[in-house]
């Protein structure tokens, strides 16, 4: 009985395993981060369009202009903004859908995979 007693700590292959799965998460919370940080400004520059003071955005093509200059402003350049941002115009609002998909490389064949969808009703400045 006395062995349990005197035993303290993690033993050296708890260690090894506990840090294995410390960097998996970090790997896995490395490679997703800067994705969910775009998803953050693309969300940002696209609602800054209903927020008022942009008053030179009222077609389509201003509104695909106004995103493109906050995507280069942000430093994204892996999406295509045509096929991540749907616009229309609908009863005098802009009707926008941001709908893409963001995959990463894990290990092998397995994949990390973050799916953005969103819609927004934005008035027409």
């Amino acid at each position: 009985m006395s062995f349990a007693r005197s035993q303290k700590g993690l033993s050296m292959l708890s260690w090894v395993v506990v840090l294995a799965v410390v960097a998996f998460l970090a790997s896995t919370a490395f490679k997703m981060l800067p994705h969910y940080f775009d998803y953050m400004s693309m969300d940002k520059t696209i609602s800054s369009v209903g927020a008022g003071g942009l008053e030179d955005v009222r077609t389509v093509g201003d509104f695909y202009r106004h995103v493109g200059k906050g995507m280069e402003v942000n430093g994204i350049r892996d999406l295509d903004l045509r096929e991540a941002v749907k616009v229309e115009i609908v009863e005098g609002q802009f009707q926008v859908q941001l709908s893409y998909e963001k995959r990463e490389p894990l290990i092998g064949n397995l994949d990390l995979v973050a799916n953005f969808d969103k819609e927004y009703r934005l008035r027409m400045p």
